[in-house]
């Protein structure tokens, strides 16, 4: 009888240091997988401020080194501001303003919405099938 409490106290006690491990060994996992994903989200941010600031400067030259008379330079001055725009707007919103603003375009537009993404379903069909 002592044999067999004995053994039953051993067992409680592995299996009690063995659920602890893995409790420790799935806490630092997420820990690490949280550090991944948070840097993964700053780098990310970091290329999308990038991008707008790309975007912002090729509007600038245009405007710089675009025609500035006439019918073609009123229609290089709309495309320049239309791109410094765009490239304040990547650079103050981020991923995350911009899927925010996608959303309430979706929300607010539900049948457009649906027949795009058909539309591009069907797009991408047609390129995948060739």
């Amino acid at each position: 009888m002592a044999d067999t409490n004995d053994i039953r106290s051993q067992v409680e006690s592995a299996a009690s240091q063995a659920s602890e491990q893995v409790q420790q060994a799935a806490a630092t996992a997420m820990s690490k997988a949280q550090e991944m994903a948070s840097a993964a989200g700053k780098r990310v941010e970091e290329a999308t401020a990038a991008l707008g600031e790309r975007v912002k400067s090729a509007g600038g030259t245009l405007r710089e080194r675009g025609p500035r008379e006439g019918m073609l330079g009123t229609a290089t001055g709309a495309v320049a501001d239309s791109l410094e725009h765009t490239g304040r707007y990547i650079q103050e919103e981020g991923i995350r303003g911009m899927a925010q603003d996608l959303t309430d375009l979706i929300r607010r537009n539900p049948i457009p919405a649906l027949l795009v993404g058909v539309g591009i379903g069907f797009l991408l069909a047609k390129m995948l099938r060739r």
